[in-house]
């Protein structure tokens, strides 16, 4: 039986790194070595499956539209990105981080409206508006934790690791938002028609996170 064709889009940086040992027990590995090239599109020992690597902002998007079947993407993106567009059947469990609020260390509460930047701002609004706090937001794509220092912002929005930077910014880690982690998203119509290749991928997966927990 010919197996449909299937693009998974992959996220740069640390995930990518951590998903490739999860991907090549699902036996699925890249023609080639991703880190040592510019391309975007690799072809796998698989002839029908390829793979994206491109920004993890980005991800949502060419899968909802179906430009890619199937996704890796941070907990936090889907959040911020809405999840009512594509199916989330997996939590890969890596890249596991938090995402919280954080302010300049040992700072009295400001009076009044809070400044908070981040670039989760739908994420932002949510939870402040169900904590009761009235916020104005910052919109900052990167370099968060200088924003307090510089009297652009009173608080930030972010995702947290080990917290050293924020340390070394002057900030701590204050309110828990949300735990993160990447998960697999998949088109909704791809899982429809292409079913049983996906489905065979996501067992695979599923005993690969299994066996790495294990």
């Amino acid at each position: 039986m010919t197996m449909p064709n299937l693009v998974i889009a992959l996220t740069k940086g640390r995930i990518l790194d951590e998903v490739l040992p999860l991907l090549a027990q699902a036996d699925i590995v890249p023609a080639e070595d991703i880190s040592l090239s510019r391309k975007l599109i690799f072809d796998t020992n698989l002839a029908h499956v390829k793979l994206m690597v491109i920004r993890g902002s980005d991800v949502p998007t060419y899968v909802e539209f179906g430009s890619a079947d199937i996704g890796v993407v941070g907990k936090d993106l889907l959040l911020e990105y809405g999840d009512e567009a594509f199916y989330e059947p997996l939590d890969l469990d890596i890249a596991r981080c938090r995402l919280m609020t954080a302010e300049p260390i040992g700072r009295a509460a400001p009076v009044g409206r809070l400044r908070v930047a981040t670039k989760f701002v739908n994420i932002a609004k949510r939870y402040f508006a169900e904590q009761g706090v009235q916020i104005e937001l910052i919109k900052l794509n990167g370099a968060l934790e200088l924003a307090p220092s510089m009297g652009l912002a009173d608080a930030i929005v972010d995702i947290v690791d080990t917290g050293k930077t924020l340390t070394a910014n002057g900030l701590e880690a204050k309110d828990f938002i949300a735990h993160v982690s990447s998960r697999i998203i998949v088109n909704k119509a791809s899982m429809k028609i292409k079913n049983a290749a996906i489905r065979e991928i996501l067992d695979k997966l599923s005993t690969a996170v299994a066996n790495r927990a294990a």
